[in-house]
C-alpha cells in the first residue's frame, strides 16, 4: 500500500475526554507509522501545549499550530517554519470595539508568550501547560508584535454578537471560530488561514497527493481540513456540520474511532 498521511486533531479527536491517547489508538498509530504510513498533527493549540503529544508518538514530521497560523518541524531546525500572524493595528482596534459587549476576558498569544487583559485563574490554568511567560494588563498597551492569536472570552449570549461585529468589521482581515463546550471562547487568527493551508504544506514537503491523505476532527476549525483531505473523517461526538461534510464517521473519541477507522482503512491488525 502507498504511504497514506494521517492527520490527528487534538481536542476531542485523538485525545479521550480525559486529553490522553489511549493505548489503542497509540498501539495503530505505531503500527501505521510501521508500515510507512506518515503521522502528524493539525491543532489549534500552540506547540507547548501539543508538544507532549507529539513526542508521545514518537512523530517526526512537520506540525500544525494555531489552526495553521504556525507551521514548523521540531526536530529539524532547516525546514521552512511558516508563522502567520495578525496585525497589531487590527488586534487593537478588535480589542478596543468588543470591550463594549459583555466579555470576561482576550487573552492574545505571540507563539509561546501569553497576554491578558485581565487577570483570569481559570484561564491562567488552562494555559499554564507548557510554562509559558505570561504578562497580564491591557492588551492595546502591552502588545508591541503581531499576535499570532487573539482568544476573546465572552459571556454566552455576548459570542454571537462579538461575531457579528468581526464579521461586519474585519471580515478581510480576521477569521475567527468557536470553542465548543464548556468555553465561549472565540479564536481569531489572520484571514485566511486554518488547518487545511498548513496541511497543504507539509503534504507538499512529504510528497503525499491529496488523494492519500486520511484527516480526523470533531470541531469547525477542522471544517476544511476535513474538505481538503482525500478522505475526511468525522468523529461520533463531531458537531453536526462537520459530519455532514466529512467522508466517513468513525466512533467517538472515546472510543478508539482512530484505531477502528484505521484498523480496517489500512489493513491493520487489532
Amino acid at each position: 500500500m502507498k504511504p497514506h498521511l494521517i492527520v490527528l486533531d487534538l481536542d476531542g479527536t485523538l485525545l479521550t475526554d480525559e486529553k490522553v491517547i489511549s493505548s489503542k489508538t497509540k498501539n495503530i498509530l505505531q503500527q501505521a507509522k510501521n508500515e510507512g504510513h506518515e503521522v502528524m498533527i493539525a491543532t489549534g493549540r500552540p506547540y507547548r501545549s501539543s508538544e507532549m503529544y507529539y513526542k508521545e508518538l514518537g512523530l517526526s514530521t512537520p506540525i500544525v499550530n494555531f489552526n495553521g497560523a504556525f507551521v514548523h518541524h521540531p526536530g529539524r531546525s532547516s525546514w521552512k517554519t511558516v508563522h502567520t500572524p495578525i496585525d497589531l493595528k487590527v488586534v487593537k482596534q478588535v480589542v478596543e470595539a468588543v470591550e463594549g459587549y459583555s466579555i470576561k476576558n482576550m487573552l492574545a498569544e505571540v507563539l509561546d508568550d501569553v497576554y491578558l487583559h485581565y487577570h483570569d485563574e481559570k484561564i491562567l490554568s488552562a494555559f499554564s501547560l507548557g510554562n509559558p511567560q505570561v504578562t497580564t494588563g491591557d492588551l492595546r498597551s502591552l502588545l508591541k508584535t503581531d499576535p499570532t492569536s487573539l482568544l476573546i472570552h465572552a459571556e454566552e449570549d455576548s459570542v454571537d454578537l462579538v461575531r457579528q461585529h468581526l464579521r461586519d468589521v474585519h471580515a478581510e482581515v480576521i477569521d475567527h471560530r468557536r470553542w465548543g463546550a464548556p468555553w465561549d471562547v472565540i479564536e481569531i487568527v489572520r484571514h485566511g488561514l486554518n488547518k487545511a493551508v498548513g496541511l497543504s504544506q507539509v503534504s507538499k514537503f512529504l510528497n503525499i497527493p491529496k488523494e492519500r491523505i486520511i484527516a480526523f476532527g470533531d470541531e469547525d476549525n477542522d471544517l476544511e481540513m476535513i474538505e481538503y483531505a482525500g478522505v475526511g473523517v468525522a468523529m461520533g461526538n463531531a458537531i453536526s456540520p462537520l459530519q455532514s461534510i466529512a467522508n466517513e464517521v468513525t466512533l467517538t473519541n472515546n472510543e478508539d474511532g482512530i484505531a477502528e477507522f484505521l484498523i480496517e482503512r489500512l489493513n491493520l491488525t487489532k
